[in-house]
C-alpha cells in the first residue's frame, strides 16, 4: 500500500552500476554529491540500467565469499607455521600437504 505522501504516483526503482555514475561525480565524495551524480546519470537517455540479482545469485556470491575467506585464512595460517618453523631452523617444502603430515 502506498504511503500518504505518494498516493496516486508510482515509482519504478532501477539500478545503475557505479561505473556508469562515476563520470558524473563532481568534487569530494559525500552523500549530496553522490545523489546529484545519480540523478544526473539517471536523467541521461542512453543510460544503461542493470537488473537486480536474484536471491539464488546473492546466495551463491555469499558462499563464494565465505569460501574465499576460508582459503585465505588457511593459507595465512600455513605461511605463519612455515615462518615459525624457519625461526627454529626447520625448512619445509612450500605447501599445505607438508604441514598436514606427521
Amino acid at each position: 500500500m502506498p504511503c500518504a505522501r505518494t498516493a496516486g504516483t508510482r515509482h519504478e526503482a532501477k539500478l545503475i552500476a557505479p561505473q556508469y555514475v562515476k563520470p558524473f561525480v563532481k568534487g569530494n565524495k559525500n552523500d549530496f554529491v553522490d545523489a546529484e551524480a545519480i540523478c544526473e546519470a539517471a536523467a541521461r537517455p542512453a543510460m544503461r540500467f542493470v537488473s537486480p540479482k536474484t536471491e539464488a545469485q546473492q546466495t551463491l556470491a555469499a558462499l563464494h565469499r565465505v569460501r574465499e575467506g576460508l582459503v585465505r585464512e588457511r593459507t595465512a595460517t600455513v605461511n605463519r607455521i612455515h615462518g615459525i618453523l624457519l625461526e627454529f631452523g626447520i625448512s619445509l617444502p612450500v605447501g599445505m600437504r607438508v604441514i598436514g603430515k606427521g
